[in-house]
């Protein structure tokens, strides 16, 4: 007698992990769907607040629902979990203990490390896998993380902290395939997820009016907007927990056509600074300490490439490994735009080696007292 392998399928009511499960099933597996439910509107707070879709229900039981469609289509069952407790323990405290501290987190990065990878995998081994699967753009191969085929699409940034012995096990099925021919299969078994829009927002959360969400958990506390080269007041903020460095959009500054940016944040003084020009100095930092590293490779290099946000092209940088796990990234050419409380994510060509959390921006090996 044969043994198949068998691989849960977290299924999220997506087109890709609907073409991940359809890879795999194609590839011999016996496969099974688990669909994790992380967030309760109602009970954590927001009420009447709570968003709906188009169809006036909770768009995370419309996304369960188009898991089942897909899953009754490719004949495969699908499980149902709730993570509701661990998803506000572990992942929602700290995205607003680090918002309380000035910084901007990152919730998918820790989402991955503490939910897909730790509690997911968990209940899947509950029902009996020899693998966990997910629909996320990356490969793994020789125990390697690597960049996905299709760079628009890449998340091994999102990656960056689940851990070496978290990803064994592990299969990521449309690593090696572009957006549009993941929606071309989809399209060829006639699945309703074909054409479904990629999820944007915050992991499990979703699309929302941010301040009106954040307003459910931390008190606002409007304070003044400084232009950090003339020390002017030149408006009022509505909390320092919604601006992060280098944005331009929603400052609400009238009587100005220059382009600002938020370049920095005083906490005890509640003041937020911004500056003038895309260029300005102030945005551009030499330097930064990250923290919580988290080493995907066995061999610790001293030149490599960074990300420190998403969307970033890569940056040559230069490692020095200091103590408590932490590691001073340097960039002498400058970057602008570093953010405390962001993944920096480490690159050899296209090997991930892991990241760390961004504690400290420098400038001229001094911590810069904006940030």
């Amino acid at each position: 007698m044969i043994n198949i392998a068998k691989v849960i399928v977290g299924m999220s009511g997506g087109v890709d992990s609907s073409v991940a499960a359809i890879m795999l099933i194609k590839q011999g597996y016996e496969v099974e769907g688990l669909y994790m439910r992380n967030w309760d509107s109602f009970a954590n707070g927001e009420y009447n607040d709570a968003p709906t879709s188009e169809s006036g229900i909770c768009p995370q039981e419309e996304d369960y629902n188009d898991a089942k469609k897909v899953c009754d289509k490719l004949g495969i069952p699908l499980h149902r979990k709730d993570f509701v407790k661990e998803y506000y323990d572990y992942v929602f405290k700290y995205f607003l203990d680090e918002l309380e501290k000035g910084r901007t987190p990152n919730p998918d990065v820790m989402c991955n490390k503490y939910i897909k990878f730790s509690q997911f995998s968990e209940e899947a081994k509950k029902l009996g896998a020899d693998y966990i699967a997910t629909g996320h753009y990356c490969r793994l191969e020789n125990g390697k993380l690597l960049r996905a085929v299709d760079d628009n699409k890449d998340q091994t940034y999102f990656l960056s902290q689940v851990s070496k012995e978290q990803f064994k096990n592990v299969l990521f099925p449309i690593g090696g395939m572009k957006k549009p021919d993941v929606r071309r299969i989809a399209e060829e078994y006639g699945l309703i997820t074909a054409k479904k829009k990629d999820s944007t927002g915050i992991c499990f959360i979703g699309e929302r009016n941010l301040t009106k969400f954040l307003k459910n958990y931390l008190p606002n506390k409007p304070g003044d907007i400084v232009n950090i080269d003339t020390n002017e007041i030149v408006g009022k903020h509505i909390g320092l927990m919604y601006y992060t460095i280098g944005q331009r959009r929603g400052l609400d500054i009238g009587g100005t056509k220059d382009r600002m940016f938020v370049v920095g944040k005083n906490l005890d003084k509640n003041i937020l600074y911004i500056c003038i020009g895309e260029d300005n100095d102030y945005l551009i930092s030499d330097s930064c300490i990250i923290e919580e590293v988290n080493y995907l490779s066995d061999k610790k290099i001293n030149k490599c490439t960074a990300k420190f946000r998403y969307r970033q092209k890569d940056v040559s940088v230069e490692l020095e490994y200091l103590e408590n796990n932490k590691i001073l990234v340097k960039y002498p050419q400058g970057v602008k735009r570093v953010t405390p409380g962001q993944a920096c994510v480490l690159y050899n060509n296209e090997e991930c080696l892991g990241g760390g959390i961004i504690k400290e921006v420098r400038k001229n090996n001094k911590k810069l007292w904006y940030l």
